[in-house]
This record gives structure tokens, sequence and C-alpha cells, in this order.
């Protein structure tokens, strides 16, 4: 009887990372549906492109109660983060000085960038076989870059750290893996002021913003944004290509491109999944003050064969303007201002990181990549190394990473879904700037 019961028991810890990470999801997405409540109209595919260009689907806070839980995690300085500003004059003048840093860093950016990673590549792997997780491993060089992109200068190590943390705890608390920590975001704040206030930033920041606002449009847009997005996107595509041996051989023997391994890498896990916006107009039926949820996965598969499968063939015969594919969002409607920048940049990266290493992995690979893209890089004079045993531990210690992690994102997500509802960050701003103006 007792050999039995042990039996069941092992067996049922055994399936736990088949089942109870997915059985968690849907748990807590019930549960932030519950605390949210039930806000926002969920776009059709076939409407997704019409009503995200349209220009009067471009309101991003005011209204809506998702705004408080992405104010929350985005703090400090929400109000003049490029990405949650409404539009007028505020949003201009911000949009324009972000265009104008991004500009003038085009013609060196892709040689800023390769520097970038052979420096920190170079400091951070030192041994034969490096096991990393590629989130953390690119996000000390896309802190470097635009660093350089801000201050026109090499980033010093102190900065860095200070731009790394940051980014770090910012993308930590987005997906529900930590709570936030204030203290280390607002040291990058007291940093960017007192360079703001000596001079040292040599482009015009936003008239319309004083110092503190100027520092916090720095810091959400260059230091946090940027280098999250970047670091994603970057740990998508190497683990992508680390999944696919072939299509790393092909990269390194020029048979395949680099531009359809990234299109289609971006297709399969976009940095976004459900994308919001409030309507500041009618668009036919829907009233003015609507929110739109935008899900860009389920848009990205829509009219593709076989849409669940890697496959960079297919872009040798698709064009981007053709098909569902917008990972830069929309030109049209509050562009990404790096929408030209990523694809030079990240180019440049990748084949830095691969002419180096061979890299190879066994971890699950998600949109969300909450595991930070676990991997092994074996420097290419060593590629005969055998690391089998290796990647089996990674395979077994990824799966049940996966159940902890889970109920980790169930208790912590829970909360901050709560606090950010009862703090009201987004609702409380709005309300005190209308009474202002209602005085004035």
């Amino acid at each position: 009887m007792l050999i039995a019961i042990l039996a069941i028991l092992l067996g049922f810890l055994v399936s736990l990372p088949f089942w109870l990470p997915a059985l968690v999801i849907r748990l807590r997405l019930r549960i932030f549906a519950h605390i949210n409540g039930k806000e926002g109209i969920q776009v059709e595919v076939t409407q997704f492109r019409a009503l995200y260009e349209n220009p009067s689907a471009n309101g991003r806070s005011r209204g809506a109660v998702l705004s408080d839980l992405f104010w929350y995690w985005l703090a400090p300085g929400p109000q003049v983060h490029q990405e949650h500003l409404e539009p007028g004059e505020w949003y201009t003048e911000v949009a324009r000085t972000t265009r104008r840093i991004l500009a003038g860093a085009h013609t060196k950016a892709a040689t800023v960038a390769e520097a970038c990673a052979d420096r920190v590549l170079g400091e951070l792997l030192t041994k034969p076989t490096n096991e990393v997780r590629l989130r953390d491993l690119m996000m000390p060089i896309w802190a470097e870059f635009y660093y350089e992109m801000v201050f026109d200068e090499p980033c010093p190590r102190a900065a860095r750290d200070l731009i790394v943390g940051n980014a770090d705890d910012v993308v930590t608390s987005l997906k529900c893996c930590g709570l936030r920590h204030m203290a280390r975001r607002e040291r990058l704040t007291r940093y960017l002021v007192a360079r703001i206030e000596a001079g040292e930033v040599p482009h015009r920041l936003p008239d319309v913003l004083t110092v503190q606002e100027q520092a916090w449009y720095l810091q959400g847009t260059f230091f946090n944004t940027a280098v999250v997005q970047s670091s994603e996107a970057m740990a998508h595509l190497l683990m992508a290509i680390a999944q696919h041996p072939d299509v790393q051989r092909g990269l390194l023997d020029g048979t395949v491109e680099f531009d359809h391994v990234m299109d289609e890498a971006l297709r399969l896990y976009p940095l976004f999944g459900v994308a919001h916006r409030i309507t500041t107009g009618e668009i036919g039926t829907i009233p003015t003050g609507s929110v739109l949820l935008f899900n860009y996965p389920d848009f990205h598969q829509a009219g593709f064969e076989h849409p669940e499968r890697f496959d960079p063939e297919r872009w040798k015969t698709l064009t981007v303007k053709d098909v569902n594919h917008i990972p830069y969002g929309v030109t049209a409607n509050r562009a990404c201002p790096a929408r030209g920048l990523m694809p030079i940049t990240m180019r440049a990266v990748a084949r830095t990181t691969l002419a180096r290493f061979e890299l190879r992995t066994s971890a699950a690979h998600t949109r969300s990549i909450p595991n930070r893209g676990p991997c092994l890089l074996t420097d290419r004079s060593e590629a005969t190394r055998p690391v089998g045993r290796r990647l089996a531990v990674m395979r077994l210690r990824d799966r049940w990473e996966d159940v902890t992690r889970s109920i980790t994102q169930l208790v912590l997500g829970s909360y901050m879904v709560w606090d950010a509802r009862r703090k009201r960050l987004c609702g409380h701003y709005f309300e005190q700037l209308d009474g202002r103006l209602a005085v004035d």
C-alpha cells in the first residue's frame, strides 16, 4: 500500500511540468481579468491593420483601466514615457526629439553596435562553453549602445550597471517574475538629472518638459523601452538560431539571409502580446473613448502557411507589406522610432555573436520568454566539444523552473495588478490635470 502511494505521489510530481504551468497561466489570466474588469474591445484580425492605422486610434493612457497597470510597471515618470503620452504638444515634441537622436546615429549605428557586442561578449564570456540567459547577455550590449546614442561617448561601466539594473527591474516586473525595486530605478533617474543639469547631453531635449521630466523621458524611452525591447528581440532571434542548426550554418556560409531570419523570428515571437489603444474620435460604430485590444500573436499567425513553424525560407517569396507582419507597428500611427535602426543593429550584433560562438539550446522558447533564453555559447575554436549532457540538464531544469516560475508569476502578478489598481497612478494623474485646467 505504501509503495503504491509513493508511486502515485512520484508520478504526480514528475507530471507537474507538463500541466501545472499551463493551468497556472489560465488561472492568472482569469484573476487579472477579474481585477481589471472586462474593459476593451478585442480587435478581429481582419480589422487589425485598418484600426491600428486609423488616426483616431491614437490615445494611449487617458480613460483606460489598463493604463494604471502599465504606468505602475513603467514608473518613475510614466506620464512622459513616449509610448504612453497622449497625442498633443508633448507627444509631438518628445517623438521629434527621439527621431532626431536616432537619425543622427544611423550612419554609425552598425559600427557602434558591433563594437559594443564585441566588447561585452569578450568581457562576459571567457570559457570555452558558456551557459547564459540570452536576454541577460544582450542587456549590457544595448545599454552601451543606447548610452552612446544619447551621450555620444563610450559607456562607462558604472553607467552601464545603472541602465541594466533599471531595465532588468522593469522587464522582470512586467513578466511578473519579481516585484518592482523603485530605489534601483531612481538611482538612474538621479544620474540622468545630474548629467542634464551639467549640460552633458549633446542633444536638445524637449522644452515642454522640466529637467526632472527630461530625465524620465530619457530613462523611459532609451534606457527602459529601447534596452528591454532590443534585448528581447535579440534573445528571440538568437534562441531561434540556436534551435535550428541548419539556419545557423546557412547564416555563416551566406546561404540564408539575416533579414529573412529576423522577419521570421519577430513574426513567430512578436515583442508585444496584446497592445491597447484608446479612440480619440469615433471610428465607424466604435465610440470615442473605447479601449481597443490588438492581439499581435494572432495577427502575425493569420494568413501564413504552417504559421507555427519557424521557416525563414517563406520570406523568399513574401514581402512584409503584403502579409500580416508589423513588428515595429505602423508608420501611419505612432510608429516605433527605431524601426529603421533595429534591423541594422540586430544584424550587426547577431553576426558578431555568431562569428565567435556556436549557439545551442534545449530550453522552451515562448513569445513572453520568461526563462530569459537559456543557451549554450561555445567558442568556435572549441565547437566539437560535446555538450549533450549539459543540454539535457538545461532541458530538465527549464521544465522545473517553469513550474516554480508560473507559481511566482501567479502570486506576484496578482499582487501587482491589485496594487496598481489601488494606486491608480494614471487615473489620479489625469484627474489632477483636469482639476488644474478647470481652475485655470
